[in-house]
């Protein structure tokens, strides 16, 4: 009996995903475990697993299309059976927009059957190389010459599989020809349409914008002790200690003692967590993501800092799974290291408070009257004045204070 196969639910925020690219085509006998499509959702490009046994007898849904969570976009059955039931009522459209990475085209044929079309190549200088999407954005991150790889896919085609023991130190050293810049006299624009990331990053951010009341705590913190201490760590720790671990634990331990700051606005409720997940906001090419560093207060920093590294790289090579950026109780938001003096930032549901963190700046300081020179640092905690208030969110910011400016109190 033929199997209906709907969109997955990939992630806690998702609602409707995005087919990149159909890596099967109909008539295609097909196994469990074998990868159908490339699905991009608004947290990554993420790969459709088969479990089902038999044939692809129907396409939905194009190369581009988006669909909402749950609705069919494919069926697998016996070869020649009869679908038409199962599509009566159930076949979506797909969405007019599509995603400017996305470049196959679909056919239609007479009895409403999706196809793909052939994959477009993986680099405008060499129409004879065939590459997933996804095999694109790897290869161009990690620098590799897709002409130097033998696809496993459809025609050759090159899929994530086939780059997964493709090391950077052997990838190709050859860079592209630098075009001259082109003068245009006349007004140009670009439009690009919108990821799944975005759509949701903005969806999410203005709701909480426009309906937690935000209020913020600025607080400058002296970070010669904390910048000391990092350089000892590093000369015994394994792993490179940044100071944004530094401050990743420190607001852990703040938590702790301040318990009313790691709680979340549920309408007609407040919850207090008493578990510690720090969020820490990774940018990448398509956005924002969080990933979570949980029970962030019971770990050692070089821990932290060697988990922050493993999430981070993920992040940006899209392979966070949803455990990885789900569950956070407070968000760092860190802009330090591009030279951000202070900056506010948007709370991230569903905490009630989140932290920037601007750069620690050699600065004049006055210390029992006299003037010397120190190394200072502006953070600025948003609040959900619906859950904290004021002397709460200070409380929590002095003792932050004591933390990094005693970094040994950590170590008690």
């Amino acid at each position: 009996m033929a199997e209906v196969i709907r969109m997955p639910k990939m992630s806690d925020t998702m609602t409707e995903g995005v087919i990149v690219s159909w890596l099967k085509n109909v008539g295609d006998v097909v196994k469990p475990g074998d990868i159908l499509a490339e699905v991009e959702t608004d947290k990554a490009t993420m790969e459709l697993e088969n479990y089902s046994k038999g044939t692809l007898l129907h396409i939905g849904i194009p190369a581009g299309g988006s669909v909402p969570v749950d609705a069919l976009i494919a069926i697998v059955g016996e070869k020649g059976e009869d679908v038409s039931a199962l599509l009566t009522g159930t076949s979506p459209a797909p969405s007019a927009s599509t995603d400017a990475s996305s470049t196959a085209q679909p056919t239609t044929s007479n009895n409403s059957t999706a196809t793909v079309a052939p994959a477009v190549s993986a680099s405008n200088n060499d129409s004879r190389i065939k590459a997933s999407p996804l095999a694109k954005n790897i290869a161009k991150e990690k620098g590799i010459d897709l002409s130097a790889i033998q696809g496993s896919g459809d025609q050759g085609r090159i899929v994530k599989k086939d780059l997964e023991n493709v090391s950077t130190s052997s990838a190709s050293s050859k860079t592209a020809p630098v075009a001259l810049p082109q003068i245009v006299a006349n007004e140009s624009y670009t439009e690009v349409s919108l990821s799944q990331m975005r759509k949701v990053i903005a969806k999410r951010l203005s709701e909480s914008k426009h309906t937690a009341p935000h209020f913020y705590l600025t607080m400058s913190i002296r970070m010669d002790k904390a910048m000391e201490a990092r350089k000892q760590m590093n000369n015994m720790s394994d792993v490179k200690i940044s100071m944004n671990d530094i401050i990743v634990k420190a607001v852990a331990l703040s938590l702790r003692k301040n318990p009313a700051v790691n709680s979340s606005w549920l309408g007609d409720k407040i919850r207090y967590n008493n578990h510690i997940h720090v969020g820490v906001a990774v940018a990448i090419e398509d956005g924002l993501i969080v990933p979570v560093v949980k029970f962030a207060d019971n770990k050692s920093i070089a821990h932290i800092s060697a988990e922050v590294k493993q999430l981070a790289d993920k992040a940006k090579n899209k392979k966070l799974q949803p455990q990885e950026f789900e569950g956070n109780t407070f968000t760092i938001s860190n802009l330090g290291m591009f030279g951000i003096d202070e900056f506010t930032a948007i709370i991230n549901p569903p905490d009630a408070c989140i932290l920037a963190v601007g750069a620690a700046k050699e600065t004049v300081v006055v210390e029992n009257g006299q003037m010397q020179v120190g190394n200072v640092m502006k953070v600025t905690l948003s609040c959900d004045h619906r859950v904290v208030d004021g002397a709460v969110g200070s409380a929590f910011l002095q003792t932050l204070k004591t933390l990094l400016e005693n970094p040994v109190m950590m170590l008690v």
